[in-house]
């Protein structure tokens, strides 16, 4: 099959592309960097001649309300009508777990009317929500810090490694559209304030974590459902320590 891969030069597109290759697929990477515009609409028409499967793993810029609202609903909109236009059989779409438990931000209120607008397409689809990778705590951390001090809630997460996301992006692309949602997560929870003092302590870092249960999550007041799948959940394999026994001192992405 040959499968346009919407963000497919990123950390969770470039290992979705190299799966579907793997396997047999022509999976072609589409972004800016290859003439790929989905918010312009620049070569999406050309890219998309001929596919099977759209899968867009791309994001937001910004995580800022009007850019990520502009982004998510304009880029999935192009997307959409050219896939219609292509008689494209499949739109593929990665999410996060918990987007309508979000929408204190506006950063999720855009993702929620992108999977709206997928749900109403004329494209069969499926949307992949994800909880957090392992590969983005440091990022948390970094957004919850002040100083030397991270002030982080303690609700509970449920993290997972982005490998095992681009598995589970790559086994739906190839499989018959859902026309619903698939929830992903990682093999165990931990609170969010654990989690990130174990990330920081593999990494070397200093800084103190202080428990805050009223601490924002990028502007949203979390509970312990959250950012947590529901128990139909596909569990990925990839554990938290085998995960740092190979990138501890990975950069934060």
């Amino acid at each position: 099959m040959k499968i346009v891969v919407i963000g497919g030069t990123g950390l969770i597109g470039s290992k979705v592309v190299a799966k579907l290759g793997a396997q047999g697929h022509n999976a072609i990477a589409a972004a800016p960097a290859t003439g790929v515009n989905t918010l312009t609409g620049e070569g999406v028409a050309a890219a998309l001649s001929g596919a099977d499967v759209v899968v867009d793993v791309s994001n937001s810029p910004s995580f800022d309300d009007g850019p990520a609202w502009d982004f998510f609903t304009t880029a999935t909109g192009n997307l959409l009508a050219a896939a219609e236009a292509a008689g494209v059989a499949h739109y593929v779409a990665l999410s996060v777990v918990g987007t309508e438990r979000l929408q204190a931000s506006g950063y999720f209120r855009a993702k929620n009317a992108q999977e709206t607008l997928i749900a109403e397409g004329a494209v069969p689809f499926s949307i992949v929500r994800a909880t957090q990778f392992y590969e983005f705590v440091m990022g948390i951390a970094d957004s919850a810090t002040d100083g030397d001090t991270v002030r982080i809630s303690n609700a509970l997460s449920q993290p997972m490694a982005a490998d095992d996301v681009a598995t589970a992006v790559a086994r739906t692309a190839v499989s018959r559209p859902l026309g619903s949602t698939l929830e992903v997560g990682g093999p165990d929870r931990y609170a969010l304030d654990e989690l990130v003092r174990i990330r920081l302590r593999a990494g070397n870092d200093t800084r103190r974590v202080v428990t805050d249960p009223r601490a924002r999550y990028f502007g949203v007041l979390l509970d312990d459902h959250t950012l947590v799948p529901a128990t139909s959940a596909t569990v990925s394999p990839t554990g938290l320590t085998e995960w740092l026994s190979t990138n501890a001192l990975a950069p934060a992405r």
